[in-house]
């Protein structure tokens, strides 16, 4: 802690809370409503049940609902069955690195409560280094400390705070997503290509963060044609595209050919224990060493563009049903989120980005006064990549995973209302003086003054905005709810 500057010491300390409480929350929920009986991916145990297995799936039962148990059982049985497919690799084998510290407690817990211990702990842990990395990420784009801060603590209150804690892959892949970002922001290509490839190795949208590292490309492209012949510079930036597309690209690469080696190529099939046979037959599942499945024979056989089409049934507009209101309801509030960033971006800086982010200004006086915080230059690819998974999950995808989905993977999801609460409140809206450095508030004799921002708006609750009281009710409310359904196999994936 002692080499943590102040507002690193909030974010950290308040972001290890909120996580704490989540787990406090999901068991108290799922201890007092009953489970909904979903018709979700459920196989049988084949370890016999102890006084402690029980113990832990009474404390930790809830963080293992709906997609949280394919990922359990990847981790657990490997890739049996097709459909497992649509998971990446890259969050089982944590959770396998994981138990493999919990090893001494393996004679007392079983292989899946190992598991569960291992999601909450790494998730936990995962989660609060996601803040911490927002942060810093912040500081280096917003130029707004005061800005970066607040966004972070938002964070830790995210309306998809429930998935940072259960056993999906959110919070491993939004640490390496803001990591890696915050590396390229501070110009270290290479290690921000190979976050962003692992990153890749855990969420298949990972591939969608390329675009970063071709916008950099294209940026010092741009900046070296003011004192270079062409020839030189347009070599070196297709070097960099081919090497960034590779890099970033072989993990999905990679496991799309583990598959079509499992299922399209001749050989033994893996032992499977007969209780998972049973539930392959009961279920339909495909499994290795059956006829070959039709994605075989494509001429780019993707098993992913398969399952996706087949199992889940993704598609544009596909889920476009009268019977799904509920659910687009559900994403109303992060598509009006990231509408409204847009809106206020592309008004504020049309020039900007008609140039695509590539020419900042085109008038010298505004290039000597530039925008900070969310209206800051810098943030242009971040608007356009939050932008661009707004449109495909809201044409293609399970709307209702929208939340989730921007949540984990673009600072404009709390960039942008930390930009709103600053605007909005007298008490948030000062300037910056000192990079990093919390004020020291003045308070009420015998009151400590609350360091963290959105602490003082909840204690100043009656006297803030209409706009803030939004922002702040749709963040806590989806925690909560999250929180309540999810965990009981209630409708919230």
């Amino acid at each position: 802690m002692g080499l943590l500057d102040p507002s690193q010491k909030e974010v950290l300390r308040f972001a290890v809370n909120c996580r704490i409480l989540t787990l406090v929350l999901q068991a108290l929920f799922n201890l007092i409503i009953p489970d909904h009986h979903a018709d979700a991916f459920c196989p049988p145990r084949l370890a016999p049940s102890g006084s402690a297995d029980q113990l832990v799936e009474g404390l930790l039962g809830g963080l293992s609902r709906w997609d949280a148990e394919h990922f359990l059982f990847i981790a657990e049985h490997g890739y049996l069955y097709e459909h497992n497919f649509a998971f990446f690799p890259g969050f089982p084998l944590a959770l396998l690195m994981g138990t493999e510290l919990l090893r001494p407690l393996q004679g007392l817990l079983s292989q899946r409560s190992c598991l569960l211990v291992s999601v909450a702990l790494l998730n936990l842990l995962f989660s609060v280094l996601a803040a911490v990395a927002l942060h810093d990420l912040g500081c280096l784009v917003l130029h707004c400390p005061r800005q970066a801060l607040c966004a972070a603590l938002l964070f830790c209150i995210s309306p998809a705070n429930v998935f940072l804690a259960a056993g999906y892959s959110e919070a491993l892949f939004a640490f390496l997503t803001f990591s890696a970002m915050g590396q390229l922001e501070r110009g270290r290509g290479w290690a921000s290509g190979l976050l962003f490839a692992l990153a890749a190795g855990v969420r298949s949208n990972g591939l969608v963060s390329l675009g970063f590292l071709l916008h950099s490309q294209c940026r010092g492209f741009c900046s070296s044609l003011a004192v270079l012949s062409p020839w030189k510079p347009l070599v070196k930036l297709m070097a960099s595209v081919c090497l960034s597309v590779l890099i970033v690209s072989l993990p999905f690469a990679l496991f799309q050919y583990r598959a079509y080696i499992q299922f399209c190529s001749p050989g033994s099939a893996p032992s499977i224990p007969e209780p998972l046979l049973q539930l392959a037959a009961d279920k339909g599942y495909r499994l290795a060493g059956e006829n070959a499945p039709p994605w075989c024979s494509w001429d780019l056989p993707l098993i992913y563009n398969y399952i996706q089409d087949v199992y889940w049934n993704v598609g544009l507009l596909r889920y476009y049903e009268l019977k799904q209101v509920p659910n687009f309801l559900l994403a109303t509030p992060v598509t009006v989120l990231v509408v409204w960033a847009t809106w206020t971006y592309v008004t504020t800086h049309p020039w900007l980005c008609l140039t695509l982010g590539l020419q900042r200004t085109k008038d010298r006086e505004n290039l000597e006064k530039p925008h900070r915080g969310f209206l800051s230059p810098k943030v242009f690819v971040y608007l356009v990549h939050a932008a661009a998974l707004l449109v495909f999950g809201g044409l293609c995808m399970h709307v209702q995973v929208l939340t989730r989905f921007l949540g984990s993977s673009t600072p404009i999801m709390y960039w942008f209302p930390a930009h709103l609460l600053q605007d909005q409140e007298p008490l948030l809206r000062c300037v910056d003086t000192e990079p990093r450095k919390l004020p020291q508030e003045k308070s009420p004799p015998g009151q400590k003054a609350p360091r963290n921002c959105l602490m003082k708006l909840f204690y100043n609750w009656k006297s803030c905005s209409p706009v803030t009281r939004c922002v702040l009710i749709y963040f806590l409310t989806y925690w909560l709810l999250g929180l309540i359904l999810h965990c009981n196999f209630l409708p919230w994936t």
